[in-house]
């Protein structure tokens, strides 16, 4: 990293500030987390306050993130790199990270040019939609990448295209069909109509991507959310599944594996090496090997992460 010198002031500031109004940490615990005196935590959160370090997001650039940044930019040949600091051990990552997803997608959103945007589903895009200002954008088009249909015929709960179109007052075009069909003749039957071939052309053809990204290990949110059943799961693994983005699963190289439910799978995969943004929303150690891989295969070309999700990144050979 570039950077060897202590962290500044208002590195320390921020830091607190993030703790505490983010991480809704006490001042004790804050005190404990940063190694401090929790007189000097008080203070240093006090002065994220009175100087405007944060504002519900983080309105200063730690050093430390910024040097990892780089690095992961360096290191995976990114168009735009994110790195959130750490809300401490057990903390959900994901309070972390959405409020500079929410800044991420704003910046397309405010942009004078019409875009076409997809997205994916799941906890994290929840998060950073949830992050965000209320706004009109009727230029823009809003797509889904996945389907919206569960098992049981209810719509997803993690589906966040409606939720956002209502946000920011911009059209917006779910993918009509499950998110895993029951056969591939089946898949192939929703997708021959005009409809879906609309919406799955636009998905195609988007100018930014944002998708969470899922790890394939025994608790892949696949499972937990009831879209994969524990022989699938199994079978997937045995192909070597490491990760999946928009419900599309890849090994530890980034190749997207040809058997199983991807053969059964509703949307529309993203496509490795994209020339326009396809920005990944994801941290936490569970998702390294999963993030890792979909970085090589450039099915991401953006991350926004947190400081240990970073690092365990960069540790990797």
């Amino acid at each position: 990293m570039s950077r060897d010198s202590d962290p500044s002031p208002q590195d320390e500031a921020a830091r607190a500030g993030w703790l505490s109004y983010v991480g809704g940490l006490t001042q004790d615990q804050i005190a404990a987390e940063l190694g401090i005196s929790r007189q000097r935590a008080q203070r240093l959160v006090s002065r994220a306050r009175d100087e405007g370090l944060i504002h519900v997001r983080l309105h200063h650039r730690i050093g430390a993130c910024l040097d990892l940044e780089t690095a992961l930019k360096d290191r995976f040949g990114l168009q735009r790199a994110r790195v959130m600091p750490s809300l401490g051990p057990g903390a959900d990552p994901v309070r972390a990270i959405a409020p500079a997803a929410a800044a991420e997608l704003e910046r397309f959103l405010n942009m004078e040019a019409p875009l076409t945007i997809a997205l994916g589903t799941g906890r994290a895009l929840r998060g950073m939609v949830d992050a965000m200002e209320a706004m009109d954008a009727p230029r823009h088009r809003l797509v889904s990448l996945i389907g919206n249909i569960a098992p049981d015929g209810s719509a997803s709960f993690f589906d966040v295209v409606m939720r956002l179109a209502d946000k920011v007052q911009a059209p917006h075009y779910p993918m009509p069909v499950p998110v895993i069909s029951p056969t591939p003749e089946e898949r192939a039957a929703f997708h021959a109509l005009p409809p879906v071939a609309r919406v799955a052309d636009l998905a195609r053809n988007a100018d930014v991507v944002f998708v969470g990204v899922g790890q394939m290990s025994d608790d892949a949110p696949l499972l937990k959310d009831g879209f994969l059943t524990r022989s699938e799961l199994d079978e997937m693994q045995a192909a070597g599944a490491t990760g999946e983005v928009a419900g599309w699963i890849f090994d530890s190289e980034g190749n997207y594996l040809d058997v199983g439910t991807n053969r059964r799978t509703g949307g529309v995969r993203v496509a490795p090496g994209l020339g326009r943004p396809a920005i990944g929303i994801a941290a936490g150690a569970s998702k390294v090997p999963a993030i890792r891989a979909a970085l090589k295969s450039r099915i991401i070309n953006g991350l926004v992460t947190d400081e240990p999700t970073a690092a365990a990144l960069l540790s990797l050979s």
